[in-house]
């Protein structure tokens, strides 16, 4: 029996990318895939929801165990593995990374990646093309989510705290993907931290090994 844990799901997915980020910053041997067992889950149909009652990626397997939701199997990974902590030791300070982590979850990924990045990545335009309307629309939501982070962010030298925790696994994917885009120079232009922290971040191991484009 394979004991490494597996992460179901599309290695172009946010919230895989957060989860193995998770890994790879524990040094966690882990697999990662659409395919488990020998069993293909294609996410347009109902087979996902073998793995996932709400039929969501990612879904971290491990010991027959099956968890959801990314902010918890962030949290499973660093207390059932040693190696870097990915949680602060102080209370209060864990409690911050911990609302932090799901209200990326939840508001940050809902603005950012559901009602903006997914338009460019999955264009529902006539012939496939990005509707312009739709991004412009979105666009004052994610400006001011991003200044909204930026203040959060401050001189600190990740997010929230001074040494990399779940938070930055999950929002770190997120803003990989918008500082790609063609017109991200203006996205970021009034921004004071988020550039910088995103260019730290991209240069740790972890960052090297997980934000870029591989076969499922």
């Amino acid at each position: 029996m394979n004991h490494k844990p597996h992460i179901l799901g599309p290695q172009f997915s946010t919230f895989v990318r957060s989860v193995q980020l998770c890994c790879e910053e524990k040094g966690i041997d882990y697999t990662l895939g659409t395919t488990y067992e020998g069993q293909m889950v294609n996410l347009a149909d109902d087979s996902r929801y073998q793995f996932h009652p709400f039929g969501k990626v990612p879904v971290l397997i491990h010991h027959g165990h099956r968890l959801f939701e990314t902010a918890s199997i962030c949290r499973y990974l660093d207390a059932a593995f040693s190696g870097a902590d990915l949680q602060p030791e102080s209370l209060i300070e864990r409690a911050d990374v911990d609302q932090w982590s799901n209200s990326l979850s939840l508001y940050t990924d809902r603005i950012l990646v559901r009602d903006y990045l997914l338009e460019f990545a999955f264009p529902k335009g006539p012939d496939k093309q990005i509707r312009g309307e739709v991004v412009q629309a979105a666009e004052p939501a994610v400006m001011k989510m991003l200044e909204l982070l930026d203040n959060q962010l401050g001189t600190k030298q990740f997010f929230r705290t001074e040494s990399f925790t779940i938070a930055d696994a999950i929002l770190i994917p997120m803003l990989d993907y918008i500082e790609k885009l063609p017109h991200s120079a203006r996205l970021f232009a009034d921004l004071q931290y988020l550039p910088l922290y995103l260019k730290r971040i991209r240069e740790r191991p972890s960052a090297k090994a997980v934000l870029v484009s591989r076969s499922q």
